[in-house]
């Protein structure tokens, strides 16, 4: 087989390339020269304007608003589920299945968009997702419905990260800040708008319309991809063979021992205190397997080098690392008052599902503004240091803030402190993104952006699960101090909707304190995340990633 021009591993162009941009650049000492160095040629780079621009636009944010939302819309359809299929034992599943696989395949589609067609592997991994949604909604079984999730979760495990691929793709640097900052804005309010579909599909038409509604805004999207070009890197007029690639690129071996290792994570800390105490033979022997497993992992990308899944060339540069662990605690961060906020309103306050979600907009509102507003100020200053260790700041002192909540909190003052932690989370969303576009090439930038998802879906998790240890622990001691008489196994079985109904009236007022400093203690833990932001935000970089004009041959190639 003939050679290729350079190493696909590194994409390191030739010496004639390289003496070739450093005189296009007028030097080789900047740092977007050195990143230019780096990158496969490209035949010509047609950025998208105008309507197409905003019908690209249109169609990945829609694609990563459905993902969000595919998150969480199960949830409340989940008591009509189990009472169709008989099956209350499978209720951890419904979510677990897809939560499985969407984090053990999300490092692997980084690589295909790495060295596949961008918009054919968008499509397909959408497809997969669409195929999926239909099967769930025809499932006639509770088994059928989990596998089903779970291939549901292999496809999405690739659309948030190629989203942002393609508008690497399609974007120059100085248009990416704020695209990027419209997608994740507007995507983000999945997390708010999915159990109230969720609830309002289940409640006035069927629980299988929580999946059937992804077939038409799926296909919405596919189309308008179908007809929008994506520029992509022209590597070489004599590609590899897919089955060669497939073999020695794509790093195959590392994923199957990588994919066992995180789902022994994932069972543990699910099984952890709900099916098996900590303790247990079961959950301590998956703890063991996955860590085995981890280190085994870890030998093998070592040996495998450039073109290992987990790359620790790049993983090792301190700007990727301090990003994927800024992600890792902002995930924990979102995951947590996502779900305990409304825990709250439902719980504590006795308002409906409806409602809790509708009073948890002033952070989601407050996110979208700023995440849109840093988006076009980073555009403006050049940094986004500022604004990653700004947002420590304010997720650390809204989230102590919240930690005040009790049942007599008046409403202005929860909305102030819902607008904090929403600020908080809008200046610091897309910052880790910038970080790793401007340091590394175009060519390894899907393979960085897999990792911070798959950094932010390991926070959500590891976070979730200790905020429920915390919650019930709390919640049990606290009924032991504030209501004696009340059987505590029956109030966590009753759940936040249903306590009015499980105690007496005069054993309520008890019963919500304890549920109040329950919570009150999970948001002890985000402030604690909060602080982990501030301080791993210090080791992103102070990178100024506004664009250099462009001279001569780099004109042309625009």
């Amino acid at each position: 087989m003939e050679k290729q021009s350079y190493d696909d591993t590194s994409q390191f162009p030739t010496p004639s390339q390289q003496e070739k941009m450093r005189v296009a650049s007028g030097g080789e000492d900047g740092r977007m020269d050195k990143a230019e160095e780096q990158e496969p040629a490209m035949e010509r780079q047609d950025y998208i304007t105008g309507f197409r621009l905003a019908l690209l636009l249109s169609a990945l944010t829609s694609a990563a608003l459905l993902v969000l939302i595919d998150t969480s819309i199960v949830a409340p359809a989940i008591p009509r589920i189990t009472s169709q299929f008989h099956s209350l034992s499978d209720v951890a599943w419904y979510g677990s299945a897809y939560q499985l696989t969407s984090a053990s395949f999300q490092p692997l589609t980084g690589k295909l968009y790495t060295y596949f067609n961008t918009k054919k592997t968008f499509i397909t991994l959408l497809g997969i997702f669409m195929v999926s949604s239909l099967i769930c909604a025809l499932a006639s079984s509770s088994k059928m419905l989990i596998v089903a999730r779970a291939l549901a979760g292999i496809g999405a495990s690739g659309i948030q990260n190629g989203a942002l691929t393609i508008i690497t793709r399609c974007f120059p640097p100085m248009k990416q800040a704020p695209m990027t900052a419209i997608l994740l804005a507007i995507a983000q309010l999945g997390l708010v708008l999915g159990p109230l579909i969720g609830g309002a599909l289940t409640e006035y038409v069927s629980w299988r319309w929580c999946f059937y509604i992804n077939l038409p805004i799926g296909g919405a999207i596919t189309l308008v991809l179908l007809f929008v070009t994506i520029p992509e890197p022209k590597v070489t007029n004599d590609p590899l063979p897919t089955l060669h690639i497939i073999r020695e690129k794509l790093d195959l071996i590392g994923f199957s021992i990588f994919a066992p290792a995180i789902i022994q994570l994932l069972l543990a800390l699910d099984y952890g205190g709900n099916q098996y105490p900590w303790n247990s033979s079961t959950v301590i022997g998956l703890f063991c397997g996955s860590g085995a497993m981890f280190i085994l992992f870890l030998g093998w990308e070592y040996r495998t080098g450039r073109v290992a899944m987990f790359p620790l060339q790049m993983v090792s540069q301190g700007i990727v690392l301090f990003s994927c662990l800024f992600m890792f605690f902002l995930g924990g961060m979102n995951a947590c008052a996502t779900y305990y906020l409304p825990l709250y309103f439902q719980g504590v306050k006795g308002v409906s599902a409806m409602i809790s979600g509708v009073s948890t907009l002033p952070s989601i509102i407050s996110q979208l503004i700023l995440v849109i507003f840093s988006g076009f100020l980073v555009r403006k200053v050049g940094y986004y240091l500022p604004f990653s260790i700004g947002s420590g700041g304010l997720l650390s002192l809204g989230n102590g803030l919240l930690s005040l909540l009790s049942s007599s909190t008046p409403t202005r003052t929860w909305i102030g402190y819902q607008i904090l932690i929403g600020a908080g989370r809008g200046l610091g969303t897309q910052a880790p993104l910038l970080a790793v576009q401007n340091i590394l090439p175009k060519a390894e930038t899907s393979i960085a952006l897999s990792l911070l998802f798959f950094s932010q879906t390991l926070g959500q998790v590891i976070f979730l699960t200790l905020g429920q240890v915390i919650f019930i622990n709390s919640l049990k001691s606290g009924l032991a101090v504030y209501a004696p008489s009340v059987d505590s196994g029956a109030v966590v079985a009753a759940g936040a909707g249903a306590i009015r109904s499980a105690v007496s009236k005069d054993k309520l007022a008890g019963v919500l304190m304890a549920y109040s400093q329950g919570i009150d203690h999970v948001f002890y833990l985000s402030a604690g995340i909060g602080v982990g932001c501030f301080c791993v935000a210090w080791g992103m970089g102070w990178k100024d990633i506004r664009e250099r004009q462009p001279t001569g041959d780099e004109e042309r190639c625009r």
